[in-house]
């Protein structure tokens, strides 16, 4: 007997059934902030060889991968679909309202509604004159303008570099409390030394443009408020502190509007008012990395200091209502400094101190200054490692960034940790001594 099978039935019994293929697809994340990114995921069945996206909003807006990132900087509500082939058949799945991008928070938007941009854009100098080593002295005079706090005429200055950095510096001066003053009330004009030497090679800012910020003003920057100190019924203290240095940032704003980088330092009192100036540089300055140098002022204090001094110059728009421990039990100010390392992640923060600084640790006694300040130190490193580092010397002396810049600490030299900061080098970490 023979079995004879046609051709066509014995073909037709080796055709594969086609696969049948479904599109579909998954997200790490629904919901987001502009800038931020998501990675889709192809969950597709029916063994796919293709791939092909379109994510409305996105960047990029196709691929052709299985599984891309893709980024959205601007807040609505997106689409997204997917494509599939696998050679014998095509799947599409679109799904519609699927990915919702929110609009990032504004930095510090709880200090503007408290007011502390108000003096933005009300001040000009009435003259600007240049030095012939080109430095430019910004005056200040008129009903109601920036002043010192005895009275004196307020100034600041400029001086342009070759680079397109920007250092911004707050000059200190001490501070004035109801009970005693011991403040500077004339600015220093601007000195060439340490941080702000342009000739010295070993300064990795030399070159680049200043804007000056003398202090005068006896409240670390932050005040407005008059005040009679001797009880004759005449105010005699004009705290005016956060008049000059908004209309200091508002003539360096003006002067140098896009710079590629800006390091905000200051010593002193003016260390303090480095974290009063910041949320206004925010403004100012939107979208650009900020450096910032806090050189002994790093706010360790008795319990009850700063809550005292802040009522005194009217300074409390600078804490934000709902942050209840900015001004810790403490005394210290830690956790204000941290309230603003999570409110803005485009900037990084230096401490340099010593351990027993003679000013700062006066009224609170060395040992007690020594183990509050390397406590904060430590507790900021811990929450923002990558972010914030300290470099905290032995001794007593009091500022290094303009007079002591190549102070040896450690294994290496205040100098060189700056340049690494700036540099964002893996060096650039927590020394104590």
């Amino acid at each position: 007997m023979f079995l004879i099978i046609s051709v066509s039935t014995f073909l037709a019994s080796c055709e594969k059934e086609p696969i049948i293929i479904t599109a579909d697809f998954t997200a790490d994340k629904f919901e987001i902030e502009e800038g931020d990114s998501i990675t889709f995921t192809d969950i597709s069945t029916g063994e796919p060889t293709s791939w092909n996206w379109t994510f409305e909003g996105g960047e990029p807006a196709s691929s052709t991968e299985q599984n891309p990132t893709v980024s959205y900087s601007v807040a609505g509500t997106y689409e997204v679909s997917l494509t599939i082939t696998n050679g014998d058949a095509e799947d599409t799945e679109t799904k519609v309202n699927y990915i919702t991008v929110n609009e990032k928070p504004v930095p510090f938007q709880k200090l503007y509604d408290q007011g502390i941009d108000k003096y933005l854009g009300v001040f000009t100098p009435s003259s600007s004159n240049t030095t012939p080593q080109g430095v430019t002295e910004h005056i200040f005079t008129g009903m109601d303008a920036p002043i010192c706090f005895t009275g004196n005429q307020f100034s600041m200055f400029t001086r342009n570099g070759s680079s397109n950095n920007l250092l911004i510096f707050t000059q200190g001066g001490g501070f004035c409390s109801p009970m005693a003053c011991d403040a500077v009330d004339t600015g220093i004009p601007l000195l060439p030394f340490g941080i702000l030497n342009p000739n010295d090679a070993q300064n990795t800012l030399a070159n680049y443009n200043v804007g000056y910020i003398p202090y005068c003003d006896g409240s670390a920057m932050m005040g407005d408020n008059e005040v009679d100190s001797d009880g004759d019924g005449v105010n005699d203290r004009f705290f005016a502190g956060l008049k000059n240095l908004s209309a200091s940032l508002d003539v360096i704003a003006q002067t140098y509007p896009s710079p590629d980088k800006i390091v905000l330092a200051g010593n002193s009192a003016g260390g303090f008012a480095v974290h009063a100036a910041l949320p206004l540089v925010r403004k100012l300055y939107p979208d650009t990395k900020i450096i910032v140098i806090n050189d002994a002022g790093v706010g360790v204090a008795l319990p009850g200091m700063f809550t005292t001094l802040f009522n005194y110059w009217n300074a409390n728009a600078f804490i934000p209502a709902d942050c209840n421990n900015c001004i810790g039990t403490d005394g210290n100010l830690t956790d204000y400094h941290a309230y603003q390392l999570a409110q803005d992640d485009n900037f990084t923060l230096a401490y340099t101190s010593s351990k027993q600084d003679s000013v700062i640790a006066a009224g609170m006694g060395a040992m007690a200054h020594e183990l509050e300040l390397i406590e904060a130190t430590n507790e900021l490193n811990a929450a923002y490692p990558t972010r914030f580092q300290g470099l905290i010397g032995n001794g007593e002396y009091h500022t290094t960034i303009m007079r002591d810049f190549d102070r040896p600490i450690g294994t290496t030299t205040v100098s060189q940790w700056i340049t690494n900061m700036i540099n964002e080098s893996d060096d650039w970490t927590t020394i104590i001594e």
